[in-house]
């Protein structure tokens, strides 16, 4: 969806390697930032995220669709990679590239 709607090949490929210096809008960045924190130290995540997040103008509802939608990637990914699964993302028509970029866990081809 993101590569066939909002970005060049060239403009996710630069986000999935490094998102901070992929010339976005500093809400998005923050907002993938706290997807990071959600999917990498949800213990972490503390009233000081939220704050900054309303900050950027994001509603409550806005941040729990980031909190939701970043965990049921996560969740799912988990599953595919603990079952061998290969994830659907192989059926989309996308770069190569983009392909290695976005899978994650066990390697296909």
């Amino acid at each position: 969806m993101l590569r066939k709607n909002f970005f060049t090949a060239d403009q996710l490929a630069a986000i999935t390697k490094d998102f901070r210096n992929a010339g976005l809008h500093p809400q998005e960045v923050a907002m993938m930032s706290f997807a990071q924190k959600v999917i990498t130290q949800a213990h972490q995540v503390c009233e000081q995220d939220i704050d900054e997040l309303h900050e950027y103008g994001l509603s409550d509802e806005e941040i729990l669709d980031i909190v939701l939608t970043s965990a049921a990637r996560s969740f799912i990914g988990i599953i595919l990679d603990t079952l061998g699964a290969k994830p659907d993302i192989g059926d989309l028509e996308l770069e190569p590239e983009l392909l290695q970029l976005l899978a994650v866990g066990r390697p296909y081809s």
